[in-house]
């Protein structure tokens, strides 16, 4: 039976273990995911292999910041499998800013795009913030998820162009983009350790063994 789980928008299937939310595009999928009928809603599993928020989710993180009718900037869009299930969680009140500095990889965003009329998506580095400004307004959540080794530089400097004061910013942290050379627990800290100067860590999660060498931050801006 899939019920609502702790996370706001998600819901879960305790006897398996599964993640869900509604399908804001009922009858699509985004890749392969399976669709679930019941008591009249249609729901989409969320794979925790393939997504760094629902492993967070699944590793007990308590609350991801993400609202009903929120507007989110996500970094780090790629083809759109994450993106897709926040933008069942933002709903149709909501939008999804979806930046991505690949055009082949945008190219399969425009696809998830054309069934979510909540979705734009962005062609540009997270590391240029600049030139996007203009393309997009200020942001409820801000969510990284880019292979770059100033990860923590980067989510910075977007939260303070573009999050509103109070809002939640969600880092995935890739240790191996970072410094191959350290051990994962030591790049943790040490961005733990930036974010800290600037922001609210309310929660932080290893997501072994659904990613490795991967760690969630929440954040929230002072």
């Amino acid at each position: 039976m899939i019920t609502p789980s702790s996370i706001f928008e998600v819901f879960q299937d305790k006897k398996d273990r599964k993640l869900y939310t509604k399908n804001l595009a009922p009858g699509k999928t985004v890749y392969t995911e399976t669709l679930v009928q019941e008591k009249g809603m249609e729901y989409r599993e969320w794979d925790p292999w393939k997504s760094k928020l629902a492993a967070a989710i699944l590793k007990n993180c308590q609350n991801v910041g993400i609202r009903n009718g929120d507007v989110v900037l996500y970094l780090g869009a790629a083809s759109g499998t994450t993106v897709s299930h926040i933008s069942d969680m933002v709903g149709k009140k909501g939008f999804v800013f979806a930046v991505e500095i690949s055009p082949s990889v945008v190219r399969d965003l425009v696809f998830v795009a054309e069934d979510r009329k909540n979705i734009a998506p962005i062609l540009a580095s997270a590391n240029r913030p600049l030139d996007y400004a203009g393309r997009i307004c200020q942001a409820d959540v801000v969510y990284q998820d880019i292979a770059q080794r100033d990860q923590a530089g980067i989510f910075l400097k977007n939260i303070h162009l573009f999050l509103k004061k109070g809002g939640y910013a969600l880092l995935a942290v890739k240790a191996r983009s970072v410094d191959v050379a350290k051990k994962p627990r030591q790049v943790f800290s040490e961005v733990r350790a930036q974010l800290e100067k600037e922001l609210i860590i309310t929660d932080y999660r290893v997501l072994e063994p659904f990613q490795k060498d991967h760690c969630m931050f929440v954040c929230k801006y002072k």
